[in-house]
């Protein structure tokens, strides 16, 4: 019997390629939050600048990668005109907007003129996504069902977050607006899929994760506004931290639901709110003079620390398993007659060893 080189192949040389989805960039999204509850920790309780400094160089450099291979996996397949209008990855494309911003945030005081300049790039680039998404979804004729908690970050994680970096840069007018806008889109977003979540079908298993950015707008404003006025609370600040508080509780009665879900690419969703949700209260801690506020504001920040290195590592176990990206296959067609729900959130289609 004659044998054909196919016949000596191995396993993985027959796995279909990978396909890089934006939502990888939650990846970045996330370490570059850590970083800035670090460089936070660092101004209030004296924590090495040398840990903050270097998670702000593994963000970036997680963000490049990830942008490069995100770029080249989108013009392999050709993606270039259907990947804003995606029901389920489209939002997901302001990441790259979002992280830019928080790196010219961690970048400003070492090189302010280099950080100014990739924070108005990036700040240009979120608000034409902004804009682009938003007249996307008001033409798209598919139902509301595909909503998501991601849809909030075009137009209410973006300008929300670069208002707290304009502060940093000394744009104090700049700022204000950009919270006016991301504090509007918020309350009008907010109503849309707060009627999807309570009042139609629940999310798909893979797309659990993104209830986590339910919490976010509340504790990035906080954040943002503490940048803009000065660290005080006043009725503003106030205000976001009792909605806070009530997103937190919803967290916590999630934490089942949140078991349900695969791990994979998707449960980064999980990383940026929370380390969000961590710097907010380390600067409540120290705002209202909490008793031993270094110890509070060390055990919060061993907390997020922690789980950012958990969901590293097993990142990283994944990848060398080859079982975290998710790989291109047939498109298959829900009941509703849209796409089915993509593996990108989940596990990869490859079960792990």
């Amino acid at each position: 019997m004659k044998h054909t080189s196919a016949d000596h192949q191995s396993p993985t040389a027959t796995l279909p390629p990978v396909r890089i989805t934006p939502n990888l960039f939650a990846i970045s999204l996330g370490l570059a939050g850590l970083a800035q509850t670090w460089t936070l920790t660092t101004r209030v309780a004296g924590t090495p600048p040398a840990i903050a400094d270097g998670l702000w160089l593994v963000a970036g450099a997680a963000w490049l990668i990830t942008l490069l291979l995100y770029l080249r996996s989108v013009r392999q397949a050709g993606r270039w005109h259907t990947e804003l209008s995606d029901h389920v990855f489209g939002p997901f494309v302001s990441i790259p907007a979002i992280v830019g911003l928080l790196l010219a945030g961690g970048l400003e005081p070492h090189a302010h003129m280099a950080g100014l300049v990739l924070f108005v790039v990036s700040l240009i680039v979120a608000l034409a996504l902004a804009g682009h998404l938003l007249a996307v979804w008001a033409m798209d004729d598919a139902p509301s069902t595909h909503w998501h908690p991601g849809y909030y970050l075009p137009s209410v994680g973006a300008p929300i977050v670069a208002a707290g970096e304009a502060a940093v840069f000394g744009a104090p007018g700049l700022a204000r607006l950009l919270f006016g806008f991301g504090i509007l889109s918020w309350v009008l977003i907010g109503g849309i899929l707060l009627h999807h979540l309570v009042g139609l079908e629940r999310l798909p298993k893979p797309l659990i994760p993104t209830m986590a950015i339910l919490i976010a707008p509340p504790v990035v404003a906080g954040n943002a506004w503490f940048a803009i006025n000065g660290g005080r609370a006043d009725g503003i600040a106030l205000g976001l931290a009792g909605y806070s508080v009530l997103m937190a509780t919803v967290q916590l009665s999630l934490i089942r639901a949140y078991r349900t879900a695969p791990f994979g690419p998707g449960w980064w969703s999980y990383s940026f709110p929370y380390a969000a949700t961590v710097g907010n209260a380390i600067g409540w801690v120290w705002i209202e003079h909490v008793p031993h506020a270094t110890l509070v504001t060390y055990l919060l920040l061993s907390a997020i620390t922690a789980f950012v290195g958990m969901l590293a590592v097993r990142t990283v176990v994944r990848i060398a398993r080859r079982t975290f990206l998710p790989r291109l296959q047939p498109v298959a067609v829900s009941p509703t007659g849209l796409p089915a729900m993509p593996a990108a959130f989940g596990s990869a289609l490859t079960p792990a060893a």
